[in-house]
């Protein structure tokens, strides 16, 4: 199924960002709010302790998982938000370079912040998100 969501790009803004800077979806859109995607298990065990990419990867299938429970997909995505659990620049492009994968080319709007703490033992990353799909 093809995507309804609009990926908008401005020639005004720098071309560095790996993402569009906006997207819309259309007015009949049903809209998907996700909860932060963590790097936990079936079991709800913290995976991948200190790996901020394994971490990012596991976080990556749950939010497919997600996704896929609500009937929709990567592709789906309208907006990301990566939280990383580090002061260090390298943690965050670490994190993000897997999420950045992950979107192919669905190249979503997103935001990678560096936090405190998160919510789990040895947790490090979380992504949260919202998509829109057209039954």
């Amino acid at each position: 199924m093809t995507s309804v969501v609009q990926l908008i790009r401005s020639t005004a803004l720098s071309d560095v960002a790996e993402y569009a800077y906006a997207a819309t979806a259309p007015a009949d859109a049903r809209l998907v709010f996700l909860a932060g995607a963590c790097p936990l298990d079936a079991d709800g065990a913290t995976v991948a302790v200190g790996d901020v990419r394994g971490q990012a990867a596991q976080c990556v299938e749950n939010l497919r998982t997600a996704l896929a429970a609500a009937g929709a997909g990567i592709e789906d995505l309208v907006q990301t938000r990566v939280l990383v659990a580090s002061s260090r620049q390298a943690d965050l492009v670490a994190a993000w370079e897997v999420v950045r994968a992950a979107m192919g080319d669905h190249d979503v709007p997103s935001t990678l912040l560096g936090v405190t703490v998160l919510g789990y033992d040895d947790q490090l990353v979380e992504i949260e998100g919202t998509a829109a799909v057209v039954d």
